[in-house]
């Protein structure tokens, strides 16, 4: 995993240079469980359930509670008892929790800030993670759109990357997204070893069938430390050719536009008036808040971090009160 810059000390309170977010910010929560880690992920994530209190499925949302308490003892929203615009709900896989335990983080961050009028509120998901009852309860709790990780419609490229499902999951928990009222985005990944052009042209047609309103589309990097970092050291698998990756980015471009999809930043495409204004806000350079193991924040040209462990990160959310932080900052 790439090593991090350099940074100066956090102060002891936890206080910020301008905390001031009244006109609106953003949050990111981090859930870094997986069942499997795929063979190019290289993001902070664990397959192993539980670290100890704070730190597991069963109780993780608790920590994250206390980091929303924390960073609301940080943060000025002034009068705006909106502030929240977009919320994203990345990983790992988040809905490897209970759909209600996001729902209830979510309410969390809602009683702290309050969510915008028409707030956007995304998740991502994978295909065998959910049933339709699970989407259900997102969309009754507040969620408006859900990111599924279909990668490829192909078996064989679906086994190379190490995904868990097979592409009529895909179809079918977008047919429920569907039913439900719930937007959804489709995200692709092309240059897996041994992917014909045909085979990703044939991701990309299944893919349009599913009608989202969003898809990613992004080109397969292979970092050192990862099972497919390791295996194209040992020669067993070959590393992407730039040369056909470009080749693969130009007809997904083609095809997507060609289908009514716009082009709106490095990996993405959405129907007019859908692009995931999450993603926009980063793009902006505009403030959010990251909650959870390893997640990054901006707050008025502040850049911070935290601990990348989950047990590193329950301990510390657990060592924080609020009475101190009051005392400190007066």
């Amino acid at each position: 995993m790439a090593s991090l810059p350099h940074g100066e000390p956090a102060p002891a309170s936890g206080a910020l240079p301008n905390p001031d977010v009244s006109a609106g910010f953003s949050a990111y929560v981090h859930i870094p469980f997986c069942t499997v880690r795929c063979g190019y992920c290289d993001f902070n994530t664990y397959t192993k359930p539980s670290f100890g209190p704070g730190a597991g499925r069963d109780d993780f949302p608790a920590s994250l509670a206390r980091e929303i308490v924390l960073s609301h003892e940080v943060l000025d929203t002034g009068t705006n008892r909106g502030a929240l615009r977009t919320v994203f709900f990345g990983g790992g896989t988040p809905t490897l929790l209970d759909a209600g335990q996001l729902v209830a983080v979510l309410a969390e961050l809602e009683r702290a800030f309050g969510l915008a009028e028409g707030a956007e509120i995304t998740t991502e998901c994978n295909p065998e993670s959910v049933d339709r009852a699970a989407l259900a309860t997102l969309r009754a709790g507040g969620f408006t759109r859900i990111s599924f990780g279909m990668q490829s419609a192909v078996p064989e490229v679906l086994r190379t990357l190490d995904r868990q499902h097979s592409p009529g999951q895909v179809e079918r928990v977008t047919g429920w997204a569907r039913e439900l009222g719930l937007e959804y985005s489709l995200d692709l990944i092309y240059g897996a070893p041994g992917e014909t052009m045909e085979q990703w042209r044939t991701s990309l047609a299944a893919a349009l069938a599913l009608e989202p309103a969003h898809i990613s589309a992004y080109g397969l990097m292979v970092e050192p430390g990862t099972k497919m970092g390791m295996q194209a050291r040992r020669g067993l698998i070959s590393l992407p050719d730039p040369d056909e990756l470009a080749d693969k980015y130009e007809v997904a471009d083609d095809i997507l536009s060609a289908a009514g999809y716009r082009w709106y930043e490095i990996s993405n495409w959405a129907r007019p008036g859908h692009e995931c204004r999450h993603n926009c806000y980063y793009w902006e350079n505009a403030n959010w808040w990251g909650y959870g193991p390893g997640a990054h924040s901006h707050i008025n040209g502040v850049r911070f971090w935290n601990v990348k462990h989950p047990r590193a990160y329950a301990d510390r959310v657990w060592a924080f009160t609020g009475v101190r932080i009051r005392e400190i900052r007066g």
